[in-house]
């Protein structure tokens, strides 16, 4: 777990209290904001789990009672010391209404790679009938089926990406990267892994 100085915190700027912003380490989903003291960050520190700060609640533990517990990857102070950035492992949901975030639009919507990820998962998810008939299945779902075609794309899309930077084509290259993630997308989930199982390895080969 990587901390930060509590003494470079300014606590008075908030009455005692600064800001939480609260981050999914894998899919760097936001997934809540909260009130933190000295003491519940110390906590936090110490136990290497998210405690924070309520008006109302005090001193409370993030899912004590629920078990939906955040484990601390990152804790990170803005340039101002008033708001820590907290990326963390989450045990379940964030939110009291049991969904994964206590936001409903841009913090669940992740960026392009994402979101392409999401849809090839849906497209190739098994329970979902082939078309019958005259109807061709997606191209995606063709590639999830033929191992010899999807290996064959693949290496194929990995040529022309060292091609054009052979070439210094910066376009090409741009939109052959492009090619080349779709079809490794897809290879990875054909063999039951997927965007976030690299995004846990990438973390762990993070060096501060």
């Amino acid at each position: 777990m990587t901390t930060l100085d509590l003494g470079t915190l300014d606590f008075e700027k908030g009455g005692g209290l600064v800001s939480v912003v609260v981050q999914d380490a894998t899919s760097a989903v936001v997934l809540m904001t909260a009130f933190a003291d000295r003491e519940a960050l110390e906590k936090t520190i110490e136990t290497g789990e998210m405690h924070f700060r309520s008006r109302s609640r005090g001193l409370w533990h993030k899912g004590a009672t629920s078990g939906n517990t955040q484990r601390v990857v990152s804790l990170e102070a803005d340039c101002d010391g008033d708001a820590v950035l907290a990326r963390v492992i989450p045990a379940g949901p964030a939110c009291h209404t049991g969904a994964v975030s206590c936001f409903r639009t841009t913090a669940l919507r992740g960026d392009a790679i994402a979101e392409l990820d999401a849809t090839i998962a849906a497209r190739l998810t098994p329970t979902v009938p082939l078309p019958v008939g005259g109807e061709r299945p997606s191209y995606t779902r063709r590639l999830g089926t033929d191992r010899n075609l999807r290996l064959k794309k693949l290496g194929e899309e990995c040529t022309e990406l060292v091609v054009a930077c052979a070439d210094g084509d910066r376009a090409r290259a741009i939109e052959e990267a492009a090619d080349m993630l779709y079809h490794t997308l897809v290879a990875l989930h054909s063999v039951g892994a997927s965007l976030d199982d690299v995004r846990r390895v990438l973390a762990s080969r993070r060096r501060d």
